[in-house]
């Protein structure tokens, strides 16, 4: 597992930047993506993918131990789709 301090010392490593400012530059991507996701826009990262917001409607489900029936309430779901070159590097 990759964590965001790895990639954070890689970037500041790539890049002669100190690690916080490496980590400064990952948690800015990160704060980027979930002011998007959370005002309902789609974030494109070209050549790496696109995360979406999605809507669950609300739903019923039964409970597996007691097979009650319950409802399930209406969510939002971030969804990434990878993009065609990072499928492409994964099936090489």
């Amino acid at each position: 597992m990759t964590t965001s301090n790895e990639i954070a010392d890689k970037i500041a490593t790539d890049h002669d930047l100190t690690k916080v400012q490496g980590k400064a530059i990952v948690e800015a991507v990160f704060a980027a993506v979930t002011a998007a996701a959370t005002s309902g826009a789609e974030t494109s990262i070209p050549g790496f993918g696109k995360f979406k917001v999605k809507h669950a409607p609300e739903r019923e489900a039964r409970n597996p131990a007691t097979g009650a029936t319950i409802k399930v309430a209406a969510a939002k779901k971030l969804t990434f789709a990878p993009a065609k070159a990072l499928k492409d590097a994964l099936n090489k």
